[in-house]
Order: structure tokens, then C-alpha cells, then sequence
């Protein structure tokens, strides 16, 4: 779309909304940003952000129908806002395009564009592929729900390059041309309905990452989660699947110990899974889509078993923080779902206490009580849902909890309950925004209250 001397809205400021609204300036559009908050109630970055580029119009305190009329020739909206918002529904009632920051960047980029998306394991998976792709001598670009929105780098990326880019549901719900060459859903389990409404609308977002793709294109897909392992008949693109449980006609599986790798009918063993850096059986999931990416973007086999076996995780997700008193301290501030938090549970066989609690999302915690049992001795609970969590936690008959007045007390409890060999793991099945900024203001957190804790050495 031709957009010089046109108007635009984009709607939420934050990160991918700055992003978006630097690249339509450069397309010489006429851009009004609009956010719910006013502009004291800014971050210093987008205030900042706004007196240096006066040609922008920020519209704050709420979002008025009217920022959208006959003469708005498009909507960019950030990926975290409803689309029930009353300029977002005028866009709809006068026929104006509501796309989000990645589909406004995707036609801008001409390389390699690799796409990753699922409930869990994005970030992980994104950062490995990322690796993979950088040892292999390629100039690699990793961006969206990572940190970097992707509006960000299209201005640097050229054609030798490689795109990695890690895609929520919020941000594949909004696009409409978006296609990229390679493609990964790593599973699909509830979360977000709060947002999305209905877990098949939370479906359709994720499938969008391969709804555009060619027949020389290709998507992967885990064969160990039933719901993303149903989408195999749907796209029109190469189907690719990774199993660790059983052997697949075409992808990733594992043989006797040994990651295989299987296309056409022949089978290349890669490396051993203890050869594995990251921790936890869904991190061999996570891994083993790594390596069909690369492995499908033409990265030698000996490059990828060397990053394997370095590559030792992202921050925020099972990241060790400190030992004290023989007891390992675990952040894993990312998990905030139900599913997420139950992986980190089992990739540690030591007794654990738990802190949890967070945000209120809509999440059913019947499955997280149940896993607690028999393998954490305590937990604490803390935030918006403590106390439904409480709930679900007293129907399994699990009744070693307290509650915690903020993460700081939680992480004392934590250390006063935790015996020699214990894991103290934050995995919280919630999001954060009750009393964070996001899930890394919140691990940053527990690890300092982590590091001020004093052990027996320390005259405790």
C-alpha cells in the first residue's frame, strides 16, 4: 500500500508501536499514535521518543472512535491491544485495514524470514535458531516478541541475511499477507483467552503463521501435542514434524538415544540428546525444531551439534540464578502459563518449592495442582490470582501454601523452606502485569531478592 501523505493510525505506543510509527514516517505517512495512557503516564523512552519526532501527533487518555474516518487509509495496531476498541471497530464499519506492526514490516523484507511461534518455547527456540544460524556465518537478525520489533531492523536487513522471529498470537492475529519461507509451531495449549476469546480463535491466530506459505516453503510442527499435530493437513506448504516420542515420515525424531533427522527416506543421525545443552525434556522439543530450521535453511549438520552443545538457554527461562545453603535457585519468570510452569516442574527431579501467582488471565489451574503433588514440598503464592490458585490447590488436597505480600517475601519464604538439595524455582502460570512491567522486570527481581538472601556462611 502506497502510503505517502497518507493518514495512519497506530494504536499503543510501547515498543513495536514506536517501531511501526518511525517506518510509516519513512514511508511519508501522516501518523497519530494513540495509547490509552496520557502522556505523563509515559515511559521516559516514549516520551522521549515523541519530542523527537514532532511530526508524530500522540492522541492519549483513552481511544476515541473518531481518531478513525474517511480519510484514515490505515491502522496499525500494537499487538497487545483488544480489537474491540472503539477506533478499531470504526475501522471495521468504514472498511480501513487493522494489521499489526509485522505485517506492515514483512513487505519490506527480502531475505530469509523465519517464523516461530506456540504457547511455549518461543523464546528458547527463537534464540537457539538464532545462534545456529549465526555460527553458520550468516548476518542474523532475531526480532518481534524477543525484544526487537521487526519494524526495527527492516531498514538494515538485505537479501544475503537471515530474519529469526519469534511471533505471538497477538501478533499473527493481524496479518493478512504475512509469509515466511520457514515456519515452526512448537505447541498449542489455553492461554491468552482473555484476549482471544474462544481457544479456536486462539487456533486461527497461531495458524496464520503458515497460511500464506508455498509449496516451497515449509512449516514445522511438534507431533507430540495433539492440537498443533492436527494442523498437519492444512497447509499448502512442505509439513515438516519433530517427535521425541515416536518416529515421523518426514522431520526430527529420536532413535536410541540419537536425534535423527529423516526427509525423502533417509535418515542422517545428528548427535546424542545428552549432547543437549539446554535442560528439560520440552527443550529437546525446542531443540529438535532448532535444528529443522536450520537443517532446511542449508546450515551444515557439524555447525548445528557444535551450538547444541553450547547453547545453554535465554534468560528468564529455567535460568540458574545461585546456589546457597545446597539449594539451587531457578528463574523462570517466562513461564506464564499453565502448560509452561508444569515443563519446568519436570525438568527437575529434586523436591521443589514453588513460587507462583501472577496475573489473571482465565487460566484453569486444576493441572498445575495436580502436578504439584509428590514433587513440591511447598508453595507460595503471590499477585492477582493468589488465592483462586489457593483453590484449585485445596480441591487436589495439596495444602502445604502460603501466601506472599510481594516477590521479595515470597523469595524469603522460599529460602526459609527450602532444605539442602531443594530446587526454589519461580514459575509463576501467570502473567506479570499485576505488579510488573513484564515477566523480565519480574526475573530480574526474584534474582536480586535472590542474591540479598544470606545463607549460614553468611551469619545467617
Amino acid at each position: 500500500m502506497e502510503l505517502r501523505e497518507k493518514e495512519v493510525l497506530v494504536v499503543g505506543l510501547a515498543r513495536s508501536g514506536m517501531a511501526s510509527s518511525l517506518l510509516l514516517l519513512q514511508d511519508g505517512a501522516h501518523v497519530t499514535v494513540n495509547d490509552r495512557r496520557d502522556v505523563q503516564n509515559l515511559t521516559v523512552e516514549e516520551r522521549t521518543f515523541l519530542r523527537a519526532h514532532p511530526l508524530i501527533r500522540f492522541v492519549g487518555g483513552g481511544h476515541p472512535a473518531s481518531l478513525v474516518n474517511e480519510e484514515t487509509a490505515l491502522v496499525v495496531k500494537n499487538p497487545g491491544v483488544p480489537l474491540h476498541l472503539p477506533p478499531l471497530q470504526q475501522a471495521a464499519a468504514l472498511g480501513v485495514p487493522v494489521i499489526t506492526e509485522v505485517e506492515h514490516a514483512f513487505g519490506k523484507i527480502n531475505s530469509l524470514l523465519v517464523a516461530i511461534t506456540g504457547t511455549n518455547g518461543k523464546t528458547t527456540t527463537t534464540a537457539l535458531t538464532g545462534e545456529i544460524f549465526k555460527a553458520a556465518g550468516k548476518k542474523t537478525y532475531v526480532a518481534g516478541n524477543i525484544g526487537v520489533p521487526v519494524s526495527a531492523i527492516v531498514q538494515e536487513v538485505t537479501p544475503e541475511d537471515v530474519v529469526v522471529a519469534e511471533l505471538s498470537s497477538f501478533q499473527l492475529e493481524g496479518t493478512v499477507r504475512f509469509r515466511p519461507q520457514l515456519s515452526a509451531i512448537l505447541n498449542i495449549t489455553p492461554d491468552h483467552l482473555d484476549h482471544h476469546g474462544s481457544l479456536e480463535a486462539y487456533h486461527a491466530a497461531k495458524s496464520m503463521i503458515f497460511a500464506n506459505q508455498r509449496e516451497d516453503d515449509a512449516v514445522i510442527l511438534n507431533a507430540d501435542d495433539p492440537e498443533t499435530l492436527a494442523l498437519r493437513n492444512r497447509p499448502t506448504c512442505r509439513v515438516y514434524l519433530f517427535s521425541r516420542k515416536m518416529e515421523v515420515e518426514r522431520g526430527a525424531f529420536v532413535r536410541d538415544g540419537i536425534i535423527i533427522l529423516r526427509d525423502q527416506g533417509d535418515d542422517v543421525p545428528l548427535c546424542h540428546i545428552d549432547e543437549v545443552a539446554i535442560p528439560g525434556a520440552h527443550n529437546l522439543e525446542n531443540a529438535m525444531a532448532a535444528i529443522l530450521l536450520a537443517w532446511l535453511g542449508n546450515v551444515p549438520l557439524a555447525v548445528i551439534v557444535r551450538v547444541l552443545q553450547t547453547f545453554s538457554g535465554v534468560a528468564h527461562r529455567l535460568e540458574y540464578v545461585r546456589t546457597l545453603d545446597g539449594v539451587d535457585y531457578i528463574n523462570d519468570s517466562k513461564g506464564t502459563n499453565v502448560d509452561a510452569a508444569i515443563k519446568a516442574l519436570d525438568a527437575f527431579e529434586q523436591n521443589k518449592v514453588v513460587i507462583a501467582g501472577g496475573y489473571e488471565k482465565g487460566a484453569d489451574f486444576s493441572a498445575f495442582a495436580t502436578a504439584l503433588l509428590g514433587q513440591v514440598s511447598h508453595t507460595i503464592l503471590l499477585g492477582q490470582v493468589a488465592h483462586r490458585l489457593a483453590t484449585a490447590l485445596d480441591a487436589v488436597g495439596y495444602a502445604a501454601y502460603t501466601f506472599a505480600a510481594s516477590l521479595e517475601e515470597a523469595v524469603q519464604m522460599a529460602h526459609d523452606k527450602a532444605q539442602a538439595g531443594d530446587v526454589v524455582l519461580l514459575s509463576p502460570a501467570c502473567a506479570s502485569w499485576d505488579m510488573f512491567k513484564d515477566y523480565e522486570e519480574r526475573g530480574d527481581l526474584f534474582k536480586e531478592a535472590v542474591w540479598d538472601l544470606e545463607g549460614e556462611k553468611d551469619g545467617r
